[in-house]
């Protein structure tokens, strides 16, 4: 369904969807200049929609915000708006009493990452697809939360900036490659395994019962 996700003086525009019987709800942050419309964000929202779990796709920045480029790239600003949409949906009847997972993609990733290392047991998984993790370097180090980073074989600086994220980690974590896959797995099967290996994680990670830490 679609709602109106109020945030100081703005509305953001999100698509919501909650199975019945949901095993938990994952937010989905999307990279620079991309939006709740993107193919590769919905096709992967199915995939973990099909498994029991709520899916919401949001846009971070409004029409006339993402206009000006470099908003695309404020991490502290995608930050505090992936976590006000994240009190506001913990606080909905939508999702209440369901635990909560964030999947970003590039500089969405980062958001995801400095957001769940402020929020803590609020957040129960974040998985990152081709993310910017080094964008979130100086909050790398407090988080709490289980992160998978997914990256494609044959993206070379990210996986190499990946690498470097991944060590400044302290919390379950694992890097996943996925052979043979550019940035925006684009090739046959890459796009699927992204998918698959997001719904595992949010599998292990997520429950119905939600800590209010």
């Amino acid at each position: 369904m679609l709602i109106n996700i109020p945030v100081d003086s703005i509305i953001l525009e999100g698509v919501l969807e909650i199975p019945q019987g949901s095993k938990g709800i994952v937010i989905f942050a999307h990279g620079s200049g991309s939006s709740r419309h993107s193919p590769r964000n919905r096709f992967v929202a199915e995939v973990i929609h099909n498994a029991g779990f709520g899916t919401l796709l949001f846009d971070l920045l409004t029409q006339e915000e993402d206009a000006t480029y470099k908003n695309r790239f404020n991490i502290e600003l995608l930050s505090d708006r992936l976590k006000r949409v994240t009190l506001w949906l913990r606080d909905s009847p939508h999702a209440r009493g369901l635990r909560i997972g964030y999947f970003g993609s590039s500089t969405g990733a980062a958001a995801a990452l400095m957001t769940a290392a402020e929020l803590g047991g609020v957040i129960g998984a974040v998985v990152s697809r081709g993310g910017r993790p080094d964008l979130a370097e100086q909050a790398l180090g407090q988080v709490q939360t289980p992160a998978l980073l997914i990256v494609g074989g044959y993206d070379y600086t990210v996986l190499q900036l990946n690498q470097q994220a991944y060590k400044l980690i302290k919390a379950e974590k694992e890097l996943k490659i996925i052979p043979g896959a550019t940035h925006l797995f684009e090739e046959p099967g890459a796009l699927e395994k992204v998918a698959l290996s997001a719904t595992e994680w949010f599998k292990k990670h997520l429950s119905k019962n939600r800590s209010d830490d």
